[in-house]
């Protein structure tokens, strides 16, 4: 299985996670097909060194909920990224990806490391 390696130092992270999503795809082959995934990995390494435009890291928030009344958790993305920068990355690639049975096996192909020295 091929192995494409992604520095995320110093890049946005909407363009890197839609730039991974494609690639998870296969959409940038020439032989893609909708049905299928290729045979290749994705290793995205310096995830704490990722960028924000504007003041999405005190504005941008992210909610969960346990399905219990009262339950509504929220976080800002600055708690996130403090707490496990490599979570918020495969969030945004998971939104990124369509929603059918290949979403699950395309995210088990993206390695995610929060340091160079992981890799």
């Amino acid at each position: 299985m091929e192995t494409k390696e992604i520095d995320a130092q110093g890049k946005i992270l909407g363009r890197l996670a839609t730039e991974v999503a494609i690639i998870l795809r296969g959409k940038n082959k020439v032989d893609f097909a909708p049905n299928r995934l290729p045979d290749l990995q994705v290793l995205v390494y310096n995830l704490s060194g990722l960028k924000f435009s504007g003041d999405k890291l005190n504005q941008k928030i992210y909610y969960r909920h346990s399905g219990y009344p009262g339950s509504l958790k929220q976080q800002t993305l600055k708690e996130l990224m403090a707490k496990n920068p490599s979570s918020v990355f495969r969030k945004a690639v998971f939104n990124m990806l369509p929603k059918n049975r290949l979403r699950n096996r395309a995210l088990a192909r993206l390695i995610l490391k929060n340091n160079a020295k992981d890799k």
